[in-house]
């Protein structure tokens, strides 16, 4: 079976995308190819029919054909920034949202702002600009792509350091602007890129024809998976079936050596092209606790950047990076694996061994994508941890040595001089297990020289004259340097295990406390505090209230929030990013502000504050504090959908009882209103027609049909609506309507024109009498007296439509959808009487029975309501 349904994940990137301005790039293979050239055009075009368009910025780098173009466009003045001795220009982004066009001409998205900006990057500012709902049509070179950076500069030499997140390309619309090399080059030469002392320099290095062909085919390749992208998207906001997708699966290994960075790009390149999701993964093994400060940073960019780039991350324990990355990848079922391999001498590789070979052989139908990692052209030798050769643990190993020594000579004359060398592995094994390895192959080397010194003759002398002795302080001294190494393994192995151990009891601990309370601030209170005893850290946690973003906890005190920190914070709430210090948003505030995203949208902000440099967060403790962040907000979400709950569960409630009154009271007063109007007529017949008797009729008929749409909208509201389709010829309806209605319509002229060759139709008679009878209604009530109510029937090419028009004051401009709502008027008071449920009942039962209803109003005067078949529904009776 094919499941036609729309996909969840595209209906809400759909929703996402509501309320925001739309983005266009014009996307090039290099400067000159004429980006500028064409947003400028777009943007007349856009300014001749009428759109609000404005300039931002437009770079015309001195050009006068560029120039000319933009004289149609009112032109923002440019923003003065002072820094230093400098005065620098920039996009007045403040201007730009007070003057709120519909269109935004800005060119250059990648550029750099001037420090003292808003924003450091320019598409930063095209951000809060579409969260503002502005359209923006901006320009784009290849080379500025982050997931692409690495690439142009490897076969240009030439490394970009403005660079764009690929997540804000997915979201725009991509027009590639397309020179052919050679036409590009006769540009450069003519001076129509730079001036001819830069294009002379230009065309030896950046523009040749090879360079300008490999970066054309980038700009294409990038605007083909965006449209692909966006495809897929659609499709399945459509919920169209198909094989869209292989179900493929990208994983990359990320370690501590340079160039990790190189290798998330080329797994996101990868994915892009795949169409596949992707994650990160760090193997944490024993080494990992050895590793310096600027390894753990660097690490830590490269997840960061990984993140950036849309990747989900893993950290997986193991005893060795093999072991943990092939457990990862079988349990992830990934199709392709990113690795990269180090440039390692002969010798290295013999005592190490390949991890990409034994990653090949360990693999079957794994794709493996193995990425050179380049050193750096200086290379840096990072100084771990200066620890003294005698720390402490090889002390108090030496003395477990001292007192092995003074308890092996007293236990000489029991044992044998035999056993004693064994006895010496016992202050080894012990020195590893409690520090390390370091300290335990100290520890070895006094047990050996100890035990030469004081048991092997010739005794008190370093000097060993029987061979045999020899040999057994040589097993003796492997014997203890392998026990050392193992003990050691197994220590580092328990310290990870213990470190998960006390990671997921904290997280099992933290998302206990969350479970155990049931309102805002008690959540807001334990997420301080459990952050803030787990992380070292101050912490703060913002909600809204009445508009206002206030400060619901904190741990451990209460603080002082400036103004710059209110904005950071405000950023986080307003977009769902990170924003404060350590980010790319205000980063002058001491705090770091997290959003608590969840699907509800953003409930809250988390901030963060350490006393002194360094990061907010420790690197190693990224990712702990990412899965608390997430307990937090799903903690929040829990709270607000039990709210949502139970406001459902009062409107239920309230819902079930408005039904049964509703039914009671139409069932109830169905049979007196009946006697009523059989008592008015019975009144007529035996004392003549009087004004008297015509209003009670009237007036009696009138009440009892607002009891019917009463009970008929609490039917279609329960979902009790049975319909029964027959085919029933629309000639013989529209007489049956308009001889029930004959009293109300009887100051108008009524006009049939439904041809008596229409098709039959499939409905259900009596829903199409109820629609029919309200329309005709609605029509009387509202048109003058002494026009013409016209019921129209007419045969389209994909279906049939019948519509009531007249000639009344018309529908409110922009509210026609809005009419079929419940106790909706269109004149909005009771002069015309009525429940304002006659036109909902007609929306129920047309939907009940398959058709649509629309109101619109005519050119002439008046109003048109149009009941439309499919032509599904009258061929499904054979006819054509």
């Amino acid at each position: 079976m094919n499941d036609s349904r729309a996909s969840p994940e595209a209906l809400l990137k759909a929703a996402q995308r509501e309320g925001r301005g739309r983005l266009k790039i014009f996307l090039g293979a290099a400067p000159g190819v004429g980006k500028t050239f064409e947003m400028l055009r777009e943007g007349a075009e856009l300014l001749r029919s009428g759109t609000d368009v404005v300039a931002g910025i437009i770079e015309t780098h001195g050009r006068a054909e560029t120039v000319r173009l933009t004289e149609p466009f009112e032109m923002l003045p440019r923003a003065v920034i002072v820094h230093g001795a400098h005065r620098l220009e920039e996009f007045d982004l403040d201007a730009m949202l007070a003057r709120h066009p519909q269109v935004a001409l800005i060119d250059e998205f990648a550029h750099t702002n001037a420090p003292g900006s808003r924003h450091p990057k320019r598409w930063q500012d095209i951000e809060e600009l579409r969260a503002a709902g502005i359209d923006v049509l901006s320009t784009l070179n290849i080379q500025h792509v982050e997931s692409l950076n690495d690439v142009v500069a490897g076969f240009t030499r030439v490394r970009v350091r403005e660079t764009v997140p690929d997540a804000i390309l997915d979201d725009a619309e991509i027009e590639v602007v397309d020179v052919p090399p050679d036409e590009l080059i006769e540009r450069l030469k003519a001076g129509k890129v730079y001036i001819p002392a830069e294009a002379t320099r230009a065309l030896g290095h950046f523009f040749s024809k090879s360079n300008l062909s490999a970066l054309r085919e980038l700009a294409l390749r990038r605007a083909a998976q965006s449209v692909d992208r966006h495809l897929l998207d659609h499709v399945a906001s459509l919920g169209e079936s198909g094989t869209w997708a292989g179900g493929e699966r990208v994983v990359v290994a990320v370690g501590d050596q340079p160039g990790s960075d190189a290798l998330i790009r080329s797994a996101k390149r990868l994915a892009d092209a795949l169409r596949a999701s992707w994650t990160a993964v760090v193997v944490e093994t024993p080494r990992t606790a050895t590793l310096s400060a600027a390894a753990r940073a660097r690490m830590a960019d490269a997840l960061d950047l990984a993140t950036g780039l849309g990747a989900t991350i893993a950290t997986v324990p193991a005893r060795n990076v093999l072991e943990g990355l092939v457990a990862h990848i079988r349990e992830a079922r990934a199709t392709a694996v990113v690795i990269g391999k180090s440039r390692r001498s002969w010798w290295f590789e013999l005592r190490h061994g390949s991890v990409v070979d034994r990653l090949v052989r360990a693999l079957d139908g794994v794709a493996i994508h193995v990425v050179p990692v380049a050193e750096p052209n200086e290379k840096v030798r990072e100084t771990p941890t200066t620890r003294p050769i005698f720390a402490r643990g090889s002390v108090i190993g030496l003395g477990f040595v001292a007192a092995n020594t003074a308890f092996a000579t007293l236990m000489q004359p029991l044992v044998g001089p035999n056993a004693i060398d064994l006895l010496y592995l016992l202050p080894v094994i012990a020195t590893a297990t409690l520090y390390g390895l370091r300290s335990s192959l100290i520890a070895s080397l006094g047990a050996a020289l100890a035990y030469n010194f004081f048991f092997l003759p010739p005794l008190y002398t370093l000097t060993i004259t029987d061979p045999q002795n020899v040999v057994t302080l040589l097993v003796f001294i492997i014997v203890a340097v392998v026990a050392s190494q193992l003990a050691g393994q197994v220590r580092h192995e328990a310290n990870i295990g213990a470190r998960t151990a006390t990671e997921n009891a904290a997280l099992a601990a933290f998302g206990q406390r969350l479970a155990a309370v049931s309102d805002e601030t008690g959540t807001a209170t334990a997420t301080c505090e459990e952050i803030a005893a787990l992380l070292g850290v101050a912490t703060v946690l913002l909600g809204q209230r009445n508009g206002r973003h206030v400060v619901i906890a904190s741990a451990p005190d209460i603080p002082e929030l400036g103004p710059i920190d209110i904005a950071a914070a405000d950023w986080a709430f307003d977009r769902g990013e990170m924003a404060g210090r350590d980010s790319g948003t205000l980063t002058a505030s001491e705090w770091q502000f997290h959003p608590l995203k969840t699907a509800l949208g953003v409930l809250g902000v988390l901030g963060v504050a350490r006393e002194g440099e360094g990061d907010a967060i420790p690197p190693d403790k990224r990712m702990l504090f990412a899965t608390l962040v997430g307990q937090a907000a799903l903690a929040h979400e829990r709270l607000q959908l039990e709210a949502q709950a139970r406001e459902v569960s009062a409107l239920k409630q309230r819902d079930d009882l408005r039904a049964t009154l509703l039914s009671s009271i139409g069932h109830d007063l169905k049979t007196p209103l009946t006697a009523v109007v059989a008592a008015a007529d019975e009144l007529a017949v035996e004392h003549g027609a009087s004004p008297a008797t015509a209003t009670l009729k009237s007036e009696a008929r009138r009440l009892r049909r607002v009891f019917d749409d009463l009970v008929e909208m609490t039917r279609i509201e329960a979902g009790a609506l049975v319909v029964k389709r027959e085919a029933t010829d629309l000639t013989d309806a529209v007489a049956a309507a308009a001889h029930d209605l004959r009293a109300e319509l009887a100051r108008h002229r009524l006009v049939l024109d439904v041809p008596p060759t229409l098709p039959l139709v499939e409905a259900d008679p009596r829903m199409l009498h109820h629609v029919l009878i309200n329309l005709l209604g609605n029509a009387a009530k509202f048109a003058p007296p002494d026009t013409d109510i016209v019921i129209e029937g007419r045969r389209l090419p994909d279906g049939l439509t019948l519509g009531v028009l007249d000639h009344g004051p018309g529908l409110p401009i922009g509210r026609e959808a809005h009419l079929f709502d419940r106790f909706t008027r269109v004149d909005g008071d009771d002069r015309s009487g009525g429940t304002g449920l006659g036109l909902a009942i007609v929306k129920g039962f047309a939907d009940a029975m398959g058709l649509s209803v629309t109101a619109s109003n005519r050119e002439d005067g008046g109003s048109a309501f149009c009941v439309t078949w499919p032509e599904a529904l009258l061929r499904r009776m054979g006819v054509e």
